[in-house]
């Protein structure tokens, strides 16, 4: 059956589709029709009389690849033979085998797995005599920085600042095992996935009649998620393509936000050079959102430093603008978040409702509170934080304080100490229950680390101290235990405890902390729902969409991150995963600003200034909110575009912002926003971010 193309595809669609020589880059937005696209121009190829085994479909799973494939099928109603498609690492190691010779590979090789690796890596640790300190990373941990270096191609050394610096005092060791683990999969012909890669470059650039094979012997390549590509799968495209360059990327640039894996948004930025007389066609017709969204969405990647200009537009025009509230903390945050939760679920199921965020511990305050009214929820990217270790750990110890008698506690707190199992936590139960303190005092006098750790219990039941004081104390005793326990990523599950004081610091009674926490708890059920809730980091959000989505803690610091706010090319990618949240919304889109952030330690709430991304938008593409003293949201009348808020929420001297200025103690910096009436936040390359008080300033 003949296809009607010019029916079932939009203009920029067919212009793709039909495309057929010559480089082709499609700038696929948000919701635009993308694997529609590749689907129906593999069918029009068929169709034109294209061999199905000179067309190269690569992808970065094997189950788009196969999808795309059935989709084409039923398309032509008829089955396509001979079609090679897959992901870059499939089809490197199907090249490598079959040219293995070419390499001098004789004996031919064999693929390891992550977990084959770690084995390796382990070997290694035992073999080089590395193994005996329990705070060395584990081998996972290694693999996982091995792999980034390699994928970023960058030095180990440099991998380990940029990713954990934590583990910087272990370079040398590492790198030790690095060095072993390569030699040894080359004395037994073994490569990992990273290999695959950079072995099948080597083949392309060494062997010219390898290269010419395939440059002839695949006509027509089509790469799928482009601006996901690291730089060696960039230069294998590239390799592959040859003279005639026959060649369709498909991708976004703007929804390029892997760069932490090695990704390279260069790849789809700089194609046009890399492939002169590129054809670029923009797919902006969105069929996911409705228009006020896209507006929003456009405005926040029209100030992108590097792009390809696009406007998304909708045939849906109609809909709610994005909802933009500013809440008094980021501690009522939560609280104003199920609210809303609350109301929009009496239009939309829950599984229709997603909550999404930077980072996964930033979503520990809503999760208690949506456990306190018992909404069922599915967590992606992040573990639920009454799931995750070294929380469970440190309810343990504060359910000990407040209950010496709570035997499941007895066996999580105390089995972090060597030499106390199971049968001891249950001979210290019965100590306590039967008040058989001769039988304690002998437990004790065989390990002085469980007697000191009883005795640190015993004076901090004794304190009766508030909820936030108790848990610094808790994290006191447990930090040496934590150190040992979780060196490879320590400053994330640090970050969880202090999101963790933060919440506890609105409590005033311990028991009713800890009640709260166990009702979190209690949620740990695998009951399968249907209708639960989404919470998700960003980066697991992407590709996926639902009817409203919730986007939390946008403000420096958080959303961007500290380190973006350094860093300009980390900015950019910060910007495009701000788009990539807010395009996951097809009909309701809210923004979540608290303008104060609570320091515990100096026990009072520091005005933050909203995300930069933010701050940029116009008051007429969004409706705001301001919560008031008692919790209610109230909105805000603006007049027109360009009018501040009336209410008292942060306004930004602009006449300032950007300029220099002099501090007697930090030095020179730049100032970044200005906080209403009278602080700054200043960028000090010395000292990094700071708030100051502007009489300790001189400006320029």
């Amino acid at each position: 059956m003949k296809v009607n193309y010019e029916q079932e595809l939009n203009p920029a669609q067919l212009k793709a589709v039909t495309h057929t020589h010559g480089p082709l880059l499609v700038i696929a937005g948000a919701g635009s029709g993308k694997t529609r696209t590749i689907v129906y121009r593999l069918a029009y190829l068929v169709e034109k009389g294209v061999f199905p085994a000179e067309i190269l479909l690569l992808t970065f799973t094997r189950k788009a690849a196969s999808e795309m494939l059935f989709r084409a099928e039923n398309i032509l109603e008829q089955q396509i033979h001979g079609l090679n498609g897959g992901t870059f690492h499939s089809f490197a190691c199907t090249m490598l085998k079959k040219f293995s010779l070419n390499l001098g590979w004789e004996e031919g090789f064999s693929v390891i797995d992550q977990s084959d690796a770690t084995d390796i890596i382990r070997q290694a640790k035992y073999n080089l005599n590395l193994h005996k300190d329990k705070t060395f990373p584990k081998p996972h941990t290694i693999y996982d920085l091995i792999s980034r270096s390699r994928n970023k191609e960058l030095s180990l050394e440099q991998t380990i600042v940029n990713q954990s610096y934590h583990l910087l005092t272990f370079l040398e060791d590492i790198e030790k095992i690095a060095d072993y683990y390569k030699k040894f999969k080359a004395k037994h012909f073994l490569l990992d996935y990273d290999d695959l890669l950079f072995f099948f470059e080597q083949l392309l650039q060494q062997d010219q009649n390898v290269r010419s094979f395939l440059q002839q012997r695949f006509s027509f390549i089509m790469v799928d998620e482009f601006q996901d590509t690291n730089k060696v799968q960039g230069r294998i495209v590239q390799l592959l393509a040859g003279p005639s360059a026959n060649i369709m990327a498909v991708g976004d640039d703007a929804q390029s936000i892997y760069a932490f894996r090695g990704a390279s948004v260069e790849n789809i930025l700089n194609f046009p050079q890399t492939f002169p007389g590129t054809t670029i066609v923009k797919l902006e017709q969105n069929y996911r959102s409705t228009q006020p969204i896209l507006s929003f969405t456009n405005h926040i990647l029209s100030l992108a430093q590097e792009k390809y200009p696009k406007k998304l537009f909708s045939e849906n025009i109609q809909g709610p603008k994005p909802e933009l509230f500013y809440t008094k903390s980021d501690l009522s945050q939560a609280q104003l978040v199920v609210k809303k939760i609350q109301e929009l679920s009496l239009s939309y199921p829950y599984h229709e409702i997603a909550v999404l965020f930077r980072a996964g511990y930033q979503s520990y305050a809503l999760e208690m509170e949506l456990g306190k009214i018992g909404i069922k929820f599915q967590k992606f990217g992040g573990q639920k934080f009454s799931e995750a270790a070294h929380i469970k750990d440190i309810i343990a110890f504060l359910r000990l304080v407040t209950n010496p008698c709570d035997v499941l506690a007895w066996t999580r707190a105390l089995g972090n100490i060597k030499g106390v199992g199971p049968k001891t936590c249950q001979k210290l139960y019965q100590c306590f229950f039967e008040a058989n303190f001769s039988l304690l005092d002998s437990l004790c006098a065989k390990n002085q680390e469980l007697k000191t750790m009883l005795q640190q219990l015993d004076s901090l039941r004794q304190k009766k101290l508030a909820p936030q004081d108790l848990l610094e104390e808790v994290i006191k005793i447990y930090t040496p235990i934590m150190e040992e326990k979780f060196v490879d990523d320590l400053p994330k599950r640090m970050a969880g405890l202090e999101q963790l004081l933060q919440i506890a610091s609105i409590y005033d009674d311990v028991e009713l902390f800890l009640a709260d926490l166990t009702l979190e708890t209690s949620l740990e059920d695998r009951e399968e729902l249907k209708d639960k809730l989404v919470l998700s980091t960003i980066h697991s959000a992407k590709g996926l969409e639902w009817d409203c989505v919730l986007i939390i803690d946008l403000v420096e610091e958080r959303f961007p991150s500290r380190h973006a706010l350094m860093d300009p090319k980390s900015l950019e990618e910060e910007r495009r995963l701000l788009y990539v949240a807010c395009t996951r919304a097809r009909k309701y889109l809210g923004l979540f600003v608290p303008t104060n952030i609570y320091n515990r330690y100096q026990g009072n709430f520091e005005p933050r200034a909203p995300s930069p991304f933010i701050r940029e938008v116009p008051d007429d593409l969004i409706q705001k909110y301001q919560e008031d003293h008692f919790g209610t949201l109230h909105q805000i009348d603006v007049l027109g575009p360009s009018k501040p808020p009336k209410t008292g929420q942060q306004k930004h001297d602009f006449t300032s912002t950007g300029s220099y200025c002099l501090h007697k103690i930090f030095g020179r910096g730049k100032v970044i926003a200005h906080i209403p009436p009278n602080k700054y936040k200043i960028h000090f390359p010395e000292h990094g971010l700071k708030t100051v008080l502007a009489d300790y300033l001189e400006f320029e």
